[in-house]
């Protein structure tokens, strides 16, 4: 999503603390004090993280804050971690997403491992809709019971569609995946409005929904290039605006963003997209 997280971090030589503001953002902080040990420093500093998106929603904002942190830390103390280095750090704090990658990666959220490199897709309108209340992801990992084989042999199937899909840029197939993917995710997390999302996205012609899958926000998906865009788009939201809840619009990052995690960022400062 072109939405971010940025980390500013402070090197104080002499100080083995890491103070962190806003003082909830405890992950960022454990993750700078690991960066720096991973980097050979033994001080500690000042970071500032801030957000782009509202926390607990399954929107990736905690692995956006732990990414942008470590390449804030890194910066400043001189040094460089790839995104290797950066999923080690990661590995040790909570399940993650995959976006220290500068493209759409399948990615094992529980080991926080890269599986396979997938590409970039031409971008799209989301109109997310949030049901309400907050996701912890430690929380809901834990509690989250295994799959059947049923289950796992369906989700593999979508996976290599989804593949195939990513390569072609065919959104159309990326909508089908995306809402079979969302009808499987509401047996374990049952989602109010999933229904009426799906009666919208077919009333407005979508691509289809997505959902947040530790998280509480639906979404319905429009291709940005098509000429119908925004009033699809105005559709949709019209039709949100019946449900209780917040929504939002939002674009995902396509092949026309050329830097998804905003490199050229200044020195001690690294943003990160969620």
């Amino acid at each position: 999503m072109a939405a971010w997280s940025t980390a500013t971090f402070r090197h104080v030589p002499g100080t083995t603390q890491v103070d962190v503001h806003p003082a909830h953002k405890w992950k960022a902080a454990r993750i700078a004090r690991s960066a720096l040990r991973a980097a050979g420093v033994l001080d500690g500093g000042h970071l500032t993280v801030h957000s782009e998106l509202p926390e607990g929603k399954g929107l990736a904002s905690s692995s956006a804050d732990l990414v942008a942190t470590a390449r804030a830390v890194a910066a400043a103390v001189g040094t460089h971690f790839r995104a290797e280095d950066i999923e080690s750090l990661m590995r040790e704090i909570e399940p993650s997403d995959g976006v220290m990658y500068d493209e759409i990666v399948s990615f094992d959220h529980r080991n926080v491992r890269m599986r396979e490199r997938l590409g970039a897709l031409p971008s799209m309108i989301i109109v997310a809709h949030d049901e309400g209340g907050q996701v912890d992801t430690v929380h809901y990992n834990e509690a989250a019971g295994a799959h059947t084989d049923e289950e796992r042999h369906e989700y593999a199937r979508l996976l290599m569609t989804l593949g195939g899909a990513v390569r072609d840029g065919d959104l159309a197939a990326v909508g089908r995946v995306a809402t079979r993917s969302a009808e499987l995710n509401a047996r374990r997390n049952p989602r109010r409005y999933l229904g009426e999302l799906q009666r919208l996205a077919k009333e407005v012609g979508a691509l289809g929904v997505v959902c947040a899958h530790s998280g509480t926000v639906l979404g319905i998906l429009i291709d940005h290039a098509d000429p119908d865009a925004a009033a699809k788009t105005e559709a949709a939201l019209a039709g949100c605006a019946a449900l209780p809840g917040r929504t939002d619009v939002h674009r995902s990052l396509g092949h026309e963003d050329d830097d998804w995690s905003r490199l050229g960022a200044l020195h001690l400062t690294h943003h990160q997209r969620m």
